[in-house]
């Protein structure tokens, strides 16, 4: 018979009794038959699961608010955070901060660097060359204080520079030890298939788009593409800039200081008049009932449902404060049973 695999369960929590698993139809997880997206356990009790070579917790902390959003001090609380938590992927890019991000890492980790998967990002857009892929390596390794990055994405499609290009020089990487696994980020399904045919040495192992509860689009098409190319789905932006947090309430003012809460000057000045909808708010109510029937929070949900989808590994989420990163961390306690995603399906369903 198979069950759900829970972080509680002590099989889960030793690689020696390993258990085994599939995925339904739906891309629910089942104990019970081999999958190359297992799952294994840290010390800490938090699962892992693979991207290629590499094996990442399943909860992994996006660094874009280092050097950029908070200064180095509560950046270091935040990366001390995660570590104690369990969380071993740390995702940063040469974008964050200026490259302050990666710098503030490198200083926090210290002799803990071999502890954790690195991942970083290269060119936004705009350039995909070999030369600028040169360039930005060694920038990035040199701000890590790294010989080698586990994990290396190019951060958007570059429209200019063909991919198999941008792929032969990644490949360049890999041969030369300077790079792990490789990666993309915002590619489209076509982007995905064209890059998987181009040939060359070394291929992409994983794929970061955004993914929540909020916004279903990696299931129309996405996550199936993933698993035909046994390419591993990272989302971000799972709490939907904190709408999924329950903080923000329907018929309710957003709190003060809140990244929604639309305050004059700031940055995010007008991203509530996009993310505070009706349309948001009535489905976050009916996801809070559900996860309180259940004696859980909507945070909780907005984890679980990500990581109960094949290809899903790893569910990267930003952080300002350590509270944040304990809650994310508690998130992986709860496994959704094929029932339990039918009923979300249907309270989101139009």
């Amino acid at each position: 018979m198979y069950g759900t695999c829970h972080v509680r369960d002590m099989a889960c929590r030793q690689h020696s009794d390993h258990p085994l698993h599939r995925w339904d139809q739906a891309g629910s997880l089942h104990v019970g038959s081999r999958s190359p997206f297992s799952l294994a356990a840290l010390p800490s009790g938090m699962n892992t699961r693979s991207i290629g070579s590499l094996s990442v917790s399943v909860i992994g902390i996006g660094c874009n608010n280092f050097g950029w959003h908070i200064g180095e001090e509560q950046s270091r609380e935040v990366i001390f955070a995660a570590l104690d938590a369990g969380i071993t992927h740390f995702d940063t890019a040469e974008l964050y901060g200026s490259g302050e991000s990666e710098a503030i890492l490198s200083r926090a980790l210290g002799n803990r660097r071999n502890d954790v998967v690195l991942a970083s990002k290269f060119g936004y857009g705009t350039d995909g060359t070999p030369e600028t892929i040169r360039s930005s390596i060694e920038g990035s390794l040199s701000r890590l204080q790294t010989d080698r990055i586990d994990l290396y994405y190019i951060h958007r499609p570059d429209p200019n520079t063909p991919i198999a290009d941008t792929l032969g020089e990644l490949s360049k990487l890999v041969d030369e030890g300077k790079v792990r696994e490789i990666g993309c980020s915002g590619f489209s399904e076509a982007q995905l298939q064209e890059a998987a045919s181009a040939g060359t040495s070394s291929r992409f192992t994983a794929i970061q788009n955004e993914y929540s509860l909020l916004h279903r689009e990696p299931e129309a098409g996405m996550l199936s593409t993933c698993r035909e190319l046994a390419v591993a789905f990272v989302p971000y932006f799972p709490l939907k800039s904190g709408l999924l947090t329950g903080k923000y309430r329907l018929g309710e003012t957003a709190p003060e200081d809140t990244r929604l809460a639309g305050k004059k000057g700031s940055r995010f000045e007008t991203m509530g008049d996009k993310v505070l909808t009706t349309e948001h708010l009535t489905a976050v109510e009916r996801l809070i009932s559900f996860a309180e029937a259940r004696d859980h929070t909507i945070l909780d949900l907005a984890f679980a449902y990500l990581l109960a989808h094949e290809p899903v590994v790893s569910v990267i989420a930003g952080a300002t404060k350590p509270y944040q990163i304990h809650a994310n961390a508690a998130a992986t306690e709860w496994a959704l049973s094929p029932a339990d995603l039918d009923e979300v399906r249907m309270l989101l369903s139009p």
